[in-house]
């Protein structure tokens, strides 16, 4: 039976890119961790104006409280 998840997407840790998103967002960090290198760096190009802290912080939320399979199949990572 398929599930949605890839065995050839990288293997990244959910609660690491939820606590990344909450304290380090507002640079894009987590963006980075997922891969998602271009919206990594329009969070670093828009830091000054705290948009991207407040996008990241609920993003982080969000990733903490999502299901293992939700985040692995939106982000296209397998979890840990």
């Amino acid at each position: 039976m398929y599930d949605g998840i890839d065995p050839s997407w990288p293997i990244k840790s959910k609660g690491l890119a939820g606590v990344l998103a909450i304290f380090f967002g507002g640079i894009g960090i987590h963006k980075f961790y997922l891969g998602k290198v271009f919206q990594g760096i329009l969070y670093l190009v828009f830091c000054w104006t705290y948009i991207p802290v407040i996008i990241s912080f609920i993003e982080g939320i969000i990733y903490l409280l999502s299901s293992e399979h939700n985040f692995s199949v939106k982000h296209r990572v397998r979890t840990r």
